[in-house]
């Protein structure tokens, strides 16, 4: 697996990804990244910012097989939010979600933040058991996430 960061040729690709996953989950619902209004454009919401923004493209053999990103997060200081962490079915299992997760967590270091935030939903346990593994530690919902399809919420210290 390589890995690099997002481009505009990726971004039919990713968006694909990430609406399979959900739609699997039944998760193809107002509150997700489904309907994120970026999701068919990531890599011009992430490259408009590099100093706050940042996607990480998961690529086996020339084909996107999933990705990573993160975005400054306001309401906690010092804070990135971790974004749209999906794979394909076939790059699943192999640990590559543990690599990804490595990796934006150095990308986030690099720019400065000093924790991670996550929010995601009881259904998806096996991104609950990655991310506990990864050593985020679940914490009460934010007052500030209103909108949100999402009943899990996490935070990690860098």
């Amino acid at each position: 697996m390589n890995y690099r960061e997002i481009t505009p040729a990726d971004d039919a690709s990713i968006a694909s990804i990430i609406r399979t996953n959900l739609k699997a989950h039944h998760l193809d619902i107002p509150g997700t990244a489904y309907f994120d209004p970026h999701l068919d454009h990531l890599s011009t919401y992430y490259l408009a910012d590099p100093a706050k923004r940042y996607y990480l493209i998961a690529e086996e053999e020339g084909a996107v097989a999933g990705g990573v990103g993160l975005a400054e997060l306001s309401f906690f200081e010092d804070c990135a939010e971790l974004q749209k962490l999906y794979l394909t079915d076939a790059a699943k299992g192999g640990g590559h979600g543990y690599e990804l997760m490595a990796r934006i967590e150095d990308s986030a270091r690099a720019l400065g933040y000093k924790r991670m935030y996550l929010e995601t939903t009881s259904c998806l346990e096996a991104a609950i058991h990655l991310y506990e593994k990864c050593g985020y530690r679940e914490i009460e919902k934010p007052a500030a996430v209103v909108h949100s399809a999402m009943d899990r919420f996490y935070l990690k210290e860098l």
